[in-house]
Protein backbone atom coordinates (compact mmCIF):
# COMPACT_ATOMS: atom_id res chain seq x y z
CA UNK A 1 0.00 0.00 0.00
CA UNK A 2 3.22 2.17 0.71
CA UNK A 3 4.52 1.62 -2.54
CA UNK A 4 1.23 2.71 -4.08
CA UNK A 5 1.31 5.91 -2.47
CA UNK A 6 4.66 6.73 -3.04
CA UNK A 7 4.17 6.32 -6.87
CA UNK A 8 0.80 7.83 -6.76
CA UNK A 9 2.64 10.90 -5.24
CA UNK A 10 5.91 10.62 -7.52
CA UNK A 11 3.32 10.78 -10.52
CA UNK A 12 1.44 13.41 -9.58
CA UNK A 13 4.68 15.31 -9.20
CA UNK A 14 6.25 14.64 -12.01
CA UNK A 15 3.22 14.49 -14.55
CA UNK A 16 3.43 19.07 -15.13
CA UNK A 17 6.86 18.37 -16.22
CA UNK A 18 5.45 15.97 -19.53
CA UNK A 19 3.76 18.84 -20.60
CA UNK A 20 6.67 21.20 -20.87
CA UNK A 21 8.71 19.42 -23.20
CA UNK A 22 8.44 20.12 -26.62
CA UNK A 23 6.21 18.13 -29.23
CA UNK A 24 8.06 16.23 -32.30
CA UNK A 25 6.01 18.85 -34.36
CA UNK A 26 7.23 21.83 -32.34
CA UNK A 27 10.68 19.88 -31.86
CA UNK A 28 11.29 20.01 -35.81
CA UNK A 29 10.12 23.82 -36.17
CA UNK A 30 13.01 25.11 -33.96
CA UNK A 31 14.88 22.80 -35.63
CA UNK A 32 14.04 24.16 -38.78
CA UNK A 33 14.40 27.82 -37.36
CA UNK A 34 18.04 27.30 -35.65
CA UNK A 35 19.00 26.38 -39.27
CA UNK A 36 16.99 29.32 -41.29
CA UNK A 37 19.45 30.72 -38.76
CA UNK A 38 22.37 29.73 -39.84
CA UNK A 39 21.31 30.56 -43.75
CA UNK A 40 21.69 34.23 -42.68
CA UNK A 41 17.53 34.28 -42.40
CA UNK A 42 15.49 35.58 -39.71
CA UNK A 43 12.61 34.73 -38.79
CA UNK A 44 9.39 35.99 -36.81
CA UNK A 45 6.18 35.17 -35.75
CA UNK A 46 3.69 38.03 -37.50
CA UNK A 47 0.40 38.56 -37.06
CA UNK A 48 -1.36 38.76 -40.39
CA UNK A 49 -4.72 39.80 -42.04
CA UNK A 50 -5.25 37.45 -45.18
CA UNK A 51 -7.11 38.54 -48.32
CA UNK A 52 -10.80 36.96 -47.82
CA UNK A 53 -10.90 35.44 -51.48
CA UNK A 54 -8.42 33.13 -50.56
CA UNK A 55 -9.33 29.34 -51.06
CA UNK A 56 -8.18 28.27 -47.93
CA UNK A 57 -7.46 30.94 -44.84
CA UNK A 58 -4.12 30.28 -43.62
CA UNK A 59 -3.08 30.57 -39.63
CA UNK A 60 -3.82 34.30 -38.43
CA UNK A 61 -0.17 33.99 -37.03
CA UNK A 62 2.22 33.24 -39.38
CA UNK A 63 5.96 32.05 -39.68
CA UNK A 64 8.06 35.24 -41.60
CA UNK A 65 11.30 34.78 -43.05
CA UNK A 66 12.83 37.56 -43.78
CA UNK A 67 16.35 39.11 -45.34
CA UNK A 68 17.43 42.82 -46.03
CA UNK A 69 17.54 43.68 -49.37
CA UNK A 70 20.65 45.20 -51.62
CA UNK A 71 20.50 49.11 -51.56
CA UNK A 72 19.34 50.71 -54.53
CA UNK A 73 16.26 48.41 -54.73
CA UNK A 74 13.07 50.42 -55.00
CA UNK A 75 10.39 47.85 -56.38
CA UNK A 76 7.02 47.16 -54.01
CA UNK A 77 4.98 44.12 -54.29
CA UNK A 78 3.00 41.29 -53.05
CA UNK A 79 1.80 37.92 -54.13
CA UNK A 80 -0.17 35.63 -52.41
CA UNK A 81 -0.27 31.94 -53.88
CA UNK A 82 -4.10 31.06 -54.42
CA UNK A 83 -3.12 27.29 -54.94
CA UNK A 84 -0.23 25.83 -56.25
CA UNK A 85 2.38 27.57 -58.49
CA UNK A 86 -0.26 30.39 -59.04
CA UNK A 87 0.51 33.63 -57.69
CA UNK A 88 -1.74 36.56 -57.62
CA UNK A 89 -1.50 40.11 -56.50
CA UNK A 90 -3.85 42.05 -53.96
CA UNK A 91 -6.46 42.66 -57.24
CA UNK A 92 -6.31 39.20 -57.71
CA UNK A 93 -4.21 39.82 -60.98
CA UNK A 94 -1.76 36.90 -61.76
CA UNK A 95 2.30 37.43 -61.59
CA UNK A 96 3.23 38.23 -65.14
CA UNK A 97 6.89 39.00 -64.32
CA UNK A 98 9.18 36.12 -65.52
CA UNK A 99 12.41 36.61 -62.63
CA UNK A 100 9.68 36.21 -60.10
CA UNK A 101 8.02 33.31 -61.45
CA UNK A 102 10.79 31.79 -62.32
CA UNK A 103 11.64 32.06 -58.29
CA UNK A 104 8.49 31.43 -57.07
CA UNK A 105 8.62 28.11 -58.99
CA UNK A 106 11.06 26.91 -56.26
CA UNK A 107 9.12 27.23 -53.38
CA UNK A 108 6.64 24.81 -51.62
CA UNK A 109 2.76 24.79 -51.92
CA UNK A 110 3.22 25.70 -48.00
CA UNK A 111 4.42 29.68 -48.84
CA UNK A 112 1.10 31.55 -48.41
CA UNK A 113 2.80 34.85 -49.35
CA UNK A 114 5.82 36.64 -50.63
CA UNK A 115 6.42 40.59 -50.43
CA UNK A 116 9.26 42.84 -51.08
CA UNK A 117 9.73 46.43 -50.35
CA UNK A 118 12.75 48.77 -50.11
CA UNK A 119 14.30 47.41 -47.21
CA UNK A 120 13.32 43.94 -46.94
CA UNK A 121 11.63 40.95 -49.08
CA UNK A 122 9.80 38.83 -46.40
CA UNK A 123 8.00 35.32 -46.96
CA UNK A 124 5.32 33.57 -45.31
CA UNK A 125 5.08 30.13 -44.81
CA UNK A 126 3.77 27.36 -42.59
CA UNK A 127 6.73 25.30 -41.48
CA UNK A 128 6.28 22.17 -43.59
CA UNK A 129 8.76 20.25 -44.87
CA UNK A 130 12.43 19.57 -44.48
CA UNK A 131 15.83 21.44 -44.63
CA UNK A 132 15.93 20.86 -48.37
CA UNK A 133 12.63 22.78 -48.50
CA UNK A 134 14.43 25.54 -46.40
CA UNK A 135 17.06 25.83 -48.71
CA UNK A 136 14.96 26.62 -51.17
CA UNK A 137 13.19 29.05 -49.34
CA UNK A 138 16.97 30.72 -48.67
CA UNK A 139 17.92 30.80 -52.12
CA UNK A 140 14.73 32.17 -53.29
CA UNK A 141 14.89 34.99 -50.64
CA UNK A 142 18.73 35.46 -51.85
CA UNK A 143 17.85 35.46 -55.66
CA UNK A 144 15.05 38.17 -55.13
CA UNK A 145 16.92 40.18 -51.93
Amino acid sequence: MTVWLVVSILALILSPMAWLLPSRRQSGRMALRMEARRMGLAMQLSPQTWPHWLPEEPPSTCAQYHRARRKGREDNWCYWQVETGQWQNQWREPCADPRLLEQFAKLPESVYKVEAGPQMIALYWGEKGESAVLQNIAEVLRNLA
